[in-house]
């Protein structure tokens, strides 16, 4: 069975007034629009056909169907996220079940877990450039840096024999007591030779950049020390990210697909004014430098397979060009359009659905390929464990 989907974006003050509206082919709200979400999370569960139907979430249980494991979204970001991190499934399991025996309320503001899942995620880009901050770079690039940058206080404490615990220390000490350490490298970032400095220490050009938007858009937020500590990615449309368990990141800048496990867990570094849970965040993060964490797809012609090796989700990008491809499918699945007018149909479906950008159908259970044709790009979420 097949059926169409839709929602309103979320408004949350980080994201972009144009992005999303563009891709949609509308006039701009004039608010933030920052998240569109296509699934039955009950935080913003989609709705099943035009406005006034049923939601997702409730659809399914009335049809005796499992909740989805994965969440599928339109991401669109003028400001920088907060840096964050997402714990694994035993850590998940493990918080959840003190906190709840704490008796904390779930919608607390100091609550770290408010369920007991991981929640792994990939990004793909959309636009030509979408900027993130991912994973921990080795302290000399950041060591480098700060000298250049003439911060000592921070210089001083990026030495030691192990990169790892010489992060965790620094991550403890401003995210704990470094106020004045952060308006320090903020001032620094933003200072008229600061480009110079960062060349000399070679800095590339488009980290440099994206350090200072950052520090601008958070003056003397501690995260913008913990940001100068991490890797800058700048992905090019179709280039993806994927963040697992313990990876500390924040997205910047830019329009994107995201695809995540079905969980609100998260532990905040910085760039936020929201609780952070120091000690939580440091038991959780992985410290050890790491390169930029990239998903390079499987290509096979127009399909493009994102597949990490968990068993909440899988992602695949068609483009079509006039004719018909068939995508298996290894679960309930959703489809959504992002350029020109594809039509998406089921296995035994005589009909198909005409989609435009923004648009998306979700596919029960019993559907095993997406059948899609026309002109334009699609990607389907689906669980994880399907070969393609």
């Amino acid at each position: 069975m097949i059926v169409t989907l839709s929602n309103a974006p979320r408004d949350y003050a980080w994201g972009s007034s144009t992005l999303i509206a563009d891709l949609e082919g509308r006039a701009p709200s004039g608010r933030p629009e920052a998240e569109t979400w296509f699934g039955d999370h009950p935080a913003s569960p989609a709705l099943v056909g035009a406005p006034g139907s049923p939601t997702l979430d409730a659809w399914l249980t009335a049809r005796g169907e499992r909740p989805l494991p994965y969440l599928l979204k339109l991401l669109a970001a003028a400001a920088p996220l907060s840096i964050q991190v997402h714990p694994s499934k035993a850590e998940a399991e493990a918080g959840f079940a003190a906190e709840e025996a704490s008796g904390l309320a779930r919608d607390d503001a100091a609550r770290n877990y408010r369920d007991d899942n991981h929640k792994p995620e990939i990004l793909v880009a959309l636009s030509a450039r979408f900027d993130a901050l991912a994973g921990l770079r080795p302290v000399a690039a950041s060591r480098a840096l700060v000298e250049a940058l003439g911060v000592s206080a921070l210089a001083d404490r990026l030495a030691g024999k192990d990169d790892a615990d010489v992060l965790a220390a620094v991550l403890a000490w401003v995210l704990g007591e470094g106020d004045e350490v952060a308006a320090a490298v903020g001032a620094a970032l933003q200072s008229p030779d600061a480009a110079a400095r960062a060349a000399f220490a070679a800095e590339p050009t488009a980290s440099l950049e994206a350090l200072t938007r950052v520090a601008a858009m958070n003056p003397g937020d501690p995260g913008v020390v913990v940001a100068l500590l991490m890797n800058h990615v700048s992905l090019g449309t179709g280039e993806a990210v994927y963040l697992p368990a313990g990876i500390l990141h924040a997205y910047l800048s830019g329009l994107g697909v995201e695809l995540m496990a079905a969980s609100d867990n998260v532990l905040r570094g910085g760039l936020t004014p929201k609780h952070i849970d120091v000690a939580e965040l440091l038991r959780i993060v992985d410290t050890r430098p790491s390169a930029p964490p990239l998903l390079a797809p499987v290509v096979s012609g127009a399909v493009r397979r994102y597949a990490p090796a968990i068993p909440d989700f899988a992602l695949t990008r068609v483009s079509l060009e006039g004719g018909a491809v068939e995508v298996p499918i290894s679960g309930p699945a959703i489809v959504l359009a992002t350029a020109g007018t594809p039509s998406v149909a089921g296995g035994e479906a005589a009909t198909s659905i005409a989609l435009v950008p923004g648009g998306a159908v979700f596919l029960t259970a019993d559907e095993s390929v997406v059948r899609l044709s026309g002109v334009g790009e699609a990607f389907v979420a689906e669980p994880g464990g399907n070969a393609g």
